[in-house]
């Protein structure tokens, strides 16, 4: 509000009329049924250069660093490196792969530990697989469990070493997949003792295929707090001038 009739003032409040062309109306609600139309100014404030640290995230957007499932999307002919399904367990631990569109039961660990990790890490370079796609545990609302803290340290620590290699390690939700896997035995007829003993590798198919099937939508990656290993896994995996997609066809089933 200006006060007094003198040319200066006038011309100031002119200045301030036309600045205010410039910035748009919003409403605001006063708790009537009328709305007030006024143009808001904002407060400017000096802009400095400030250095801040780089921050340190768990985890990114998978569009930084995309699962597979999401590179297929994109390209429906991309060929790249094989999906490992994992199904951690209290005392075993199923293993599924994904080479192209088949996905297959592998094997069932019952290490568990540094043992475990360092076995993953050895079938991931046999079967040339560049990423871990590692169920978490929910409850039946989505919630994640007790379990799910464990699986997300054993995640962490496999992150690590996996990012040496350039390789990306994911969790996904595994809800429901053991049942699922049950079911799907049945089907095959399988006998109860073949059940047992491979339902957690078929438990990890179950998740490779929702996790495909969904295109990745879910999928969390795992980095490590490293710069340079997040630079790494960025980077990608050294690519195999051996790998061949026609060999594809000669893939077997369990």
């Amino acid at each position: 509000v200006f006060f007094g009739s003198s040319s200066g003032t006038v011309r100031l409040l002119t200045i301030a009329m036309c600045s205010l062309q410039y910035c748009s109306p919003i409403s605001i609600s006063f708790r009537t049924q009328k709305y007030v139309h006024t143009p808001l100014v904002h407060r400017l404030s000096p802009i400095g250069t400030r250095n801040y640290p780089l921050a340190l995230r768990a985890t990114t957007s998978i569009d930084e660093i995309p699962p597979n499932a999401v590179r297929r999307k994109i390209d429906q002919n991309w060929r790249g490196g094989f999906s490992l399904g994992v199904d951690l367990g209290l005392s075993r631990t199923g293993i599924a792969i994904s080479k192209g569109y088949t996905v297959k039961p592998l094997t069932v660990l019952k290490s568990r530990g540094q043992k475990l990790e360092t076995r993953l890490l050895e079938i991931a370079e046999e079967e040339e697989v560049d990423e871990f796609i590692i169920g978490l545990p929910r409850s039946s609302d989505g919630k994640e469990t007790i379990q799910s803290n464990k699986i997300r340290s054993v995640a962490g620590r496999l992150a690590v070493q996996a990012a040496e290699r350039g390789w990306r390690v994911y969790v996904f939700d595994e809800h429901g997949t053991t049942s699922e896997a049950s079911d799907r035995m049945i089907v095959m007829g399988l006998s109860k003792s073949e059940r047992q003993s491979r339902s957690d590798a078929y438990a990890a198919v179950i998740l490779l295929e929702r996790y495909f099937s969904r295109q990745g939508l879910g999928a969390e990656i795992i980095l490590p707090k490293s710069l340079e290993l997040q630079e790494k896994i960025k980077s990608g995996a050294s690519v195999d001038p051996d790998f061949n997609p026609d060999k594809l066809e000669e893939y077997y089933t369990f």
